[in-house]
């Protein structure tokens, strides 16, 4: 599939992000407003998507300022169902990137669950993002895929221009982790809290505990280990 990345431009295509909100989050889920993303893009932000040869919008990235000049708040990342497995969510956050980096951004910060193993593997393991901050029931009850269980968040650091970052992007190995512990992810949450909301509740308060207290002891997540679907602390 030919993919072009590039800035989401009127609102026929904002109005695209939009609609591929609720398709990846479902019915329910409050999307982010067009009209709210042009401006934001109007006055700093990032909003940029990934097109197909025929003009579909297959992902896009949002992103806005902080408060503190330098860091990037990473609000959307989504990719459409069709467009799974292409390595399309890694190539928009390359993007994003060299974008912040073209601007004198250097840290770009989001929020995300930690008990999905798709999340870890891209934010931790393909990006090499930092954990060093969660957030309980950050959100509160929200509907779509997320209905069921709280909606624990941990808040991903991505210093842009850090050794770790750098040499993943130009697809070297990154630094090794000097492992202190690590805290294993059912293989699948998404499909328990489908399957068994009990079981699924169970396996949040259980990841919240053990992530919570090697926080509370000083260490940060600093890496993830595919094969063992394990977050590595350091």
């Amino acid at each position: 599939m030919k993919i072009t990345i590039k800035d989401l431009e009127g609102m026929a295509e904002f109005r695209m992000a939009e609609a591929l909100q609720r398709t990846v989050w479902g019915e329910g889920d409050k999307e982010d407003p067009a009209d709210l993303m042009m401006v934001i893009q109007h006055e700093g932000g990032i909003c940029a998507g990934a097109f197909s040869g025929d003009g579909r919008l297959m992902g896009y990235v949002f992103g806005f300022p902080t408060a503190t000049p330098g860091v990037q708040h990473s609000h959307r990342l989504a990719v459409h169902p069709d467009a799974r497995g292409l390595g399309l969510g890694l190539r928009l956050k390359w993007h994003q990137r060299d974008w912040c980096l073209a601007r004198g951004i250097t840290l770009v910060r989001w929020t995300f669950d930690p008990a999905r193993l798709p999340n870890a593997a891209l934010n931790v393991g393909r990006l090499g993002a930092r954990i060093a901050t969660y957030f309980p029931d950050y959100y509160g009850e929200m509907a779509g895929i997320n209905q069921g269980a709280p909606s624990d968040r941990v808040l991903a650091d991505w210093h842009l221009d850090s050794a770790a970052v750098t040499a993943r992007a130009s697809g070297q190995a990154p630094p090794p982790v000097a492992e202190v512990a690590r805290v294993t992810l059912h293989p699948d949450f998404g499909a328990l809290l489908e399957s068994d909301p009990a079981a699924a509740n169970a396996e949040r308060m259980r990841l919240r505990a053990e992530i919570q207290a090697a926080l509370a002891q000083g260490l940060t997540v600093q890496g993830f280990d595919a094969a063992a679907r394990a977050y590595l602390l350091g």
